[in-house]
């Protein structure tokens, strides 16, 4: 597995990030253990999830969520010495984690309080990438920072990350570190595929000025790219919003799984391969459900597509047109 640069750190990341959002809620323990083994043996060493993982709440009142995903991630990094140095462990805070006023966002008590909560059930002293899961309008930036800062002087975390901040959350966030003389924002989680490229307008060309890492969720574009339409035909089973989304694309996804059936490639490894070749990506999120859906990405990274192929999936799934403001003036 190739590692690259974590945006303008000298931090080095797989250049896949594992994605264990379905471990407890889709995958069992034993299943996600697995997967997290498969992976580390692939090379795969970057390992990302969130506190709102698991989505079941428990506990007296008031209620809190039992981070469940966070839980199965620390008992396996805890089940073998060495492991926890071996990856470079990112986890979010944002999402409601208890009730009541300071149970959510970005304000410096929800942070203190969801990072000792994270690190209590990740099993660790520190958490390698801290990454705000949602922009927070209501918390000024001094203050987060105020309290990111606390967090990294004590060691309890070494780099700071967004996920989907809008461009201009990504200037405001990096110019008021940079009035602190800290480091800032370094990655970006977004949501970005090949039926999916609004961020191209804005946020690619902020994060590549910024030196921040891109960090594509759902590549996949919730299984569509990855062969949904010839798992229709087949008579794969598949959830009546995937189907719906087949119907809405079938034109483009016939003429992608046609070209992905020329290459000789399943259609989520090519998928996977053209986030690899975007500029200013490091390592696309993926979130197998199963062992052999890990060893099916694991082959996406070796994967080199020619620039006739990129032009034509280009033609398939066109882009905003670039970036802004040329994408839509002049």
């Amino acid at each position: 597995m190739e590692t690259t640069r974590l945006g303008r750190t000298g931090l080095e990341v797989s250049r896949l990030c594992l994605g264990t959002m379905n471990f407890g809620p889709e995958t069992s323990e034993a299943d996600a253990f697995a997967i997290m083994s498969r992976a580390l043996d692939a090379g795969v060493s970057f390992l990302d999830t969130a506190d709102v993982y698991g989505y079941r709440l428990g506990g007296p009142f008031p209620a809190v969520r039992e981070g469940i995903t966070e839980q199965i991630v620390g008992r396996w990094l805890s089940d073998a010495p060495g492991r926890r140095d071996a990856v470079v462990l990112a986890t979010k805070v944002y999402g409601q984690m208890w009730q009541g006023p300071n149970g959510r966002g970005l304000s410096a008590h929800h942070i203190r309080r969801a990072c000792e909560d994270s690190l209590r059930r990740l099993r660790t002293d520190r958490i390698d990438l801290y990454q705000m899961h949602h922009v927070d309008r209501n918390t000024p930036w001094d203050e987060i920072w105020q309290a990111m800062e606390l967090l990294v002087a004590q060691g309890k975390v070494l780099y700071v990350g967004s996920s989907n901040f809008a461009a201009w959350h990504l200037a405001q966030a990096n110019e008021a570190a940079a009035r602190r003389h800290v480091l800032g924002i370094v990655s970006e989680q977004s949501l970005y595929n090949l039926t999916a490229r609004t961020i191209e307008l804005e946020v690619v060309p902020a994060c590549r000025a910024y030196g921040v890492g891109i960090l594509p969720w759902s590549p996949l574009a919730g299984g569509l790219l990855g062969g949904a339409l010839a798992k229709a035909t087949e008579g794969r089973r598949a959830s009546e919003r995937v189907l719906a989304r087949v119907e809405k694309h079938r034109p483009a996804l016939e003429r992608w799984e046609s070209l992905c059936a020329e290459l000789g490639e399943r259609p989520g490894d090519v998928a996977l391969a053209w986030l690899l070749h975007r500029p200013g990506v490091t390592a696309p999120i993926v979130g197998p459900r199963t062992v052999a859906q890990l060893d099916e990405a694991l082959h996406a990274a070796t994967l080199k597509l020619d620039a006739d192929t990129l032009a034509r999936l280009d033609a398939i799934w066109p882009g905003p047109g670039g970036e802004a403001p040329e994408a839509y003036a002049w």
